[in-house]
C-alpha cells in the first residue's frame, strides 16, 4: 500500500496553508497522502483501521478523491474536484476572467494577466474553471489535459 494517513496537526497546518492561501477553514475529509504529493480526501464510512485491513487483502493504489498537490510546505495547489467540493469556503485568491479569456484558458493556454505571485483560482461569472500559478505577469494552466476543449 503506497498511501499515509495525514496525522491531525499536520492536517491543521495544510488547513491553516489553505486558509491563508484561499480563505478555506475546514477539510471535512480523512486526508491520505499518495504518490508524488498528492493528498487525497476520503469521506466514507471506512475507518483508517478498515482501510489497512482491506489493503492487507487487495492492492489499493488509490483511495477517495485527489485535493491538493503539495507543491512544499506552504505552497498547495487546489484540484479543480477540490475547488468544486470547497466552492463556499473558497473566498480569496479568485481571478476572475472574461469571456475571450474563459476560451483560451479551456483550450489550456495561459493567461497573460499581471497579478500578485501565486496560486490563484480562476472564476468566470459564477463558476469556478481551475487554477493555475501566477509569476507576476502571466497565469500558467494547470487545467488536466483531459478537461480542456480541443482546438
Amino acid at each position: 500500500m503506497n498511501i499515509r494517513f495525514i496525522r491531525s496537526s499536520e492536517k491543521k497546518r495544510i488547513t491553516e496553508n489553505l486558509n491563508g492561501q484561499f480563505g478555506i477553514e475546514k477539510l471535512p475529509y480523512l486526508l491520505i497522502e499518495s504518490g508524488k504529493e498528492r493528498i487525497r480526501g476520503f469521506s466514507g464510512s471506512l475507518s483508517k483501521d478498515e482501510i489497512i485491513l482491506i489493503a492487507q487483502l487487495t492492492n489499493i493504489e488509490s483511495i477517495g478523491i485527489y485535493l491538493i498537490k503539495k507543491e512544499n510546505e506552504s505552497d498547495l495547489r487546489l484540484s479543480i474536484d477540490a475547488i468544486h467540493l470547497l466552492k463556499d469556503q473558497i473566498n480569496k485568491n479568485i481571478l476572475e476572467i472574461n469571456e475571450s479569456q474563459l476560451h483560451d484558458w479551456l483550450r489550456g493556454k495561459d493567461l497573460e494577466i499581471q497579478t500578485e505571485k501565486g496560486n490563484v483560482i480562476i472564476k468566470f461569472k459564477d463558476d469556478f474553471m481551475g487554477s493555475g500559478k501566477s509569476n507576476g505577469e502571466k497565469i500558467f494552466n494547470y487545467l488536466p489535459k483531459e478537461r480542456r476543449l480541443k482546438k
